[in-house]
């Protein structure tokens, strides 16, 4: 999995409180990873996660705190997950904002949180972490979006972020080998929104439509990906992004 195999590997997740971010830590750990739950301001199921993964494997998961728009707490995230456990193998960029911002709506500070989670903090964070995760001969794994690619009506500004983050997902795979792998994943309909307040099923029905494989993704799917790449099976991949969407992208 790594150069090091005297310890297990350590995995620090962006956003890993809920949704796919919980789920990825959740199949880490269960692959015998120690992993670090980050959360901006979900601490309650953070630390409710945290309390799960300990009781399955003692002293296994923390739950650490910061803004990811924040630089200065990249930085000091970066630090407070390599002291935990003396190491880091495994950067899941994860954490993420989205939310319309259709033209005639769109401000400056919205532009700049999408920019800044979506963008700015893996960019940063990876640059925080790159020490710790060469000297283990770790990758970093970014969480993108098929509309990275194919714009979505009325999020030109959560695209225009997501796109960068395909970019710098391929500039660093350069840039940091070959000591360390970079690889992004390209999610397309896994979850409702967070603001979604109907019946799942209607969600479902709609998301599906145009899916060639005539369905929705499972979080669990995104997961399996993770510790695919993250894995020796992957040794020879770097600078990927790979595509989840049951072939939405290419219909």
């Amino acid at each position: 999995m790594n150069a090091l195999t005297d310890h297990p590997p350590v995995a620090l997740i962006t956003g890993a409180a809920r949704r796919v971010g919980a789920t990825i830590a959740r199949r880490l750990h269960a692959e015998g990873y120690q992993v670090i739950v980050h959360y901006g301001r979900s601490s309650t199921e953070a630390e409710a996660l945290v309390d799960t993964l300990n009781q399955q494997r003692d002293d296994s998961a923390q739950a650490l705190q910061a803004d990811v728009r924040d630089t200065t707490a990249l930085q000091q995230l970066a630090s407070a997950a390599q002291a935990r456990w003396g190491r880091l193998d495994l950067l899941v960029n994860n954490a993420s904002t989205f939310y319309p911002t259709p033209l005639g709506e769109l401000t400056e500070s919205g532009f700049d949180d999408l920019i800044g989670t979506n963008l700015k903090a893996p960019l940063f964070l990876t640059q925080a972490a790159a020490p710790t995760l060469r000297a283990s001969g770790g990758c970093v794994i970014n969480i993108v979006d098929i509309h990275a690619q194919r714009p979505k009506r009325g999020f030109t500004a959560y695209c225009a972020a997501k796109a960068g983050l395909d970019m710098i997902t391929r500039g660093l795979a350069v840039e940091l080998a070959p000591a360390i792998r970079v690889n992004g994943i390209a999610p397309g309909a896994i979850l409702p929104p967070p603001d979604f307040d109907g019946p799942p099923e209607d969600w479902e029905q709609a998301a599906a439509a145009p899916v060639p494989l005539g369905r929705t993704g499972q979080a669990e799917e995104i997961a399996g990906l993770v510790l695919w790449l993250a894995g020796p099976a992957a040794a020879y991949v770097t600078g990927q992004i790979i595509a989840v969407d049951g072939g939405k992208s290419q219909a």
